[in-house]
């Protein structure tokens, strides 16, 4: 394991006993009746944990993104779908308030988030603008004091349990990049709609939605930054807090892989074939050391990003880097910890069958492995690869 500062590496060992004793028992139940884990945030809201990285002057802890970083990859180890709630509190709404919201907005937001009163969730892509997120058309007109919002977003995480959801929309008549700002939209609000939950293939406890916006009007005060028809400023500016999401993504894939880990390796210590443990066979250890070699790698990759940051965010290459290896090396090491269990790692009756369905949905959210390549090239050429051409 890389190491950490002594205080760092003394909270990984009361976050892995405080999940170890609060989440494991159940995560299979999450999965299996898909059900959001409300007793797990109750209890996260209550000992403080939706607030690690809100500012302290608004109720929470002010922690930095490393700690924020190991915190997501232990509560992973043991329950995926909790770590999305974590997740979702750190590195989601919450952060981008924090950047882009006036002080009357955070005042306004930020202590509920904290409490657990507010859950707040993010609506970015649609069902025509998924990697290609400057292709959204939904839009915020005008009017008086109030925007009208017109639109719809996909693959909402959360969404039909959020108290507010925090939307990307087009201010103004324009493409691309320019003119996309971002708003808060209450639930209640009139011609605001939410979808069924999908049904899906992992992440089972914490479904997605779409959302529907039929001319919804906005107060300005709940406008966080309107988007300049003329300049992609405001998009840069949104786009940064996609830094901490993209760690946040990359830590959760360290927590299953070190649960798949050790999960294997456990059994190949109990399970015996041909008169000795499995763990005495050569092609046994391969596998397991090739599993702790790729881990290690990851993590050193993500607390890099998590510790090198430029204006408090991780710096976008070194995110994405440490997002892509990290999305890959959790589906392979999650499917050879299923191989080693046997046809026993196929039933539901054992974790791995669920580590590799869940394994599997870090690659689409966040920036997609082949957008995070294409994100890599575009920062090493130094030229904007992924930028729309007509």
């Amino acid at each position: 394991m890389a190491s950490l500062q002594p205080e760092l590496e003394g909270f990984r060992q009361e976050v892995r006993k405080f999940a170890e004793r609060a989440f494991r028992e159940k995560a299979a139940h999450w999965d299996e009746e898909e059900t959001f884990p409300v007793e797990n945030r109750d209890l996260l809201a209550e000992l403080g944990y939706l607030g690690l990285v809100i500012p302290e002057q608004y109720g929470g802890s002010g922690a930095p993104i490393i700690q924020a970083t190991i915190f997501l990859e232990e509560v992973a180890r043991v329950c995926f779908n909790t770590a999305l709630i974590c997740q979702l509190a750190i590195n989601g709404p919450s952060r981008a308030i924090d950047v882009l919201a006036s002080p009357e907005q955070k005042q306004r937001w930020l202590p509920k988030c904290v409490t657990g009163e507010h859950m707040i969730a993010i609506g970015i892509s649609e069902p025509g603008a998924g990697s290609a997120m400057t292709d959204m058309v939904t839009s915020a007109t005008p009017d008086g004091d109030h925007y009208v919002l017109k639109g719809e977003k996909a693959f909402c995480t959360g969404g039909h349990l959020a108290t507010h959801i925090l939307v990307f929309a087009r201010f103004g008549e324009c493409e691309g990049p320019r003119g996309i700002g971002a708003l808060m939209i209450e639930k209640g609000t009139p011609g605001f709609e939410v979808s069924r939950p999908a049904r899906k293939m992992g992440g089972r406890g914490m479904p997605e939605v779409e959302l529907y916006f039929d001319n919804c009007r906005i107060p300005k005060e709940d406008i966080l930054m309107v988007g300049d028809p003329t300049s992609t400023k405001s998009f840069k500016v949104l786009m940064s807090s996609f830094g901490p999401e993209r760690v946040g993504n990359a830590a959760m894939c360290l927590g299953l892989a070190q649960g798949a880990l050790d999960t294997a390796q456990s059994y190949s210590e109990e399970r015996h074939q041909f008169g000795r443990p499995i763990c005495e066979f050569q092609g046994i250890q391969w596998k397991i050391a090739d599993m702790v070699t790729q881990i290690h790698a990851s993590r050193l990759m993500v607390h890099h990003a998590a510790m090198n940051l430029k204006d408090g965010f991780p710096d976008p290459l070194d995110a994405a880097i440490a997002k892509l290896y990290a999305n890959e090396m959790v589906q392979r090491v999650a499917n050879e910890a299923l191989q080693i269990h046997g046809h026993y790692g196929y039933t539901r009756d054992f974790p791995l069958e669920r580590m590799v369905r869940d394994a599997r949905g870090f690659a689409l959210g966040g920036g997609t492995t082949e957008i995070l390549r294409n994100t890599i090239a575009s920062m090493t050429y130094k030229r904007p690869f992924n930028q729309r051409r007509d």
